[in-house]
């Protein structure tokens, strides 16, 4: 039994503890501290989870964070609809409100059950978001609901994305994978990485 309450605290203290010291820090990436409410309003209606400053350059990110069981995918993922879900205005997902300029994406080397001070990141990477909703625009990353589990190159130029179904129907998914992003339009797709290449 896990002993975070959601996932939310799960990633809260991953943040906290392991992607700031271990991705951000190394980056010169300093955590801006917003008010309570507009960080609760910009996770929720632009999805971003944290904002960052550089010198005189801000970025927003949006956060997953994974354990290690999760350690064979190469890709990330984007929650994509909750049709289930009663309140109309709640059925479209993070990927319809996204304005984070990043996403980091993080394996552990741990369990949530066994997280502690001494987890490290197995992979993670930090993605363009920018220059991935241009591929999706331009029709270059396509989201198909396929029944496939994986991404496919197609023509070497596209990338198809399968819509994947949380088993408790709660919402759906599509993964991207990262190491096809770089392949097709190389590494400036990507901020930095670790172990998805």
């Amino acid at each position: 039994m896990s002993s975070y309450r959601n996932d939310r605290d799960f990633t809260d203290y991953v943040h906290k503890y392991l992607a700031v010291p271990q991705i951000y820090t190394p980056l010169e990436w300093k955590e801006v501290k917003l008010k309570e409410d507009y960080a609760k309003y910009i996770d929720m209606m632009n999805g971003i989870d944290y904002v960052f400053r550089n010198g005189n350059a801000v970025m927003s990110v949006q956060e997953r964070f994974r354990e290690e069981k999760y350690k064979g995918f190469t890709d990330f993922t984007i929650r994509y609809r909750r049709d289930d879900n009663k309140v109309e205005s709640r059925k479209a997902s993070e990927y319809y409100k996204m304005k984070a300029h990043y996403f980091t994406y993080g394996i552990l080397d741990s369990s949530k059950d066994d997280i502690n001070k001494h987890s490290k990141f197995l992979k993670y990477a930090i993605i363009d978001l920018k220059r991935v909703y241009e591929k999706l625009d331009s029709k270059h990353i396509i989201i198909s609901d396929n029944g496939q589990n994986t991404c496919r190159i197609l023509n070497d130029e596209r990338i198809e994305c399968p819509v994947k179904y949380n088993k408790d129907g709660s919402s759906s998914f599509f993964p991207i994978d990262i190491s096809y992003l770089v392949k097709l339009w190389g590494r400036e797709m990507l901020i930095a990485q670790k172990g998805f290449l």
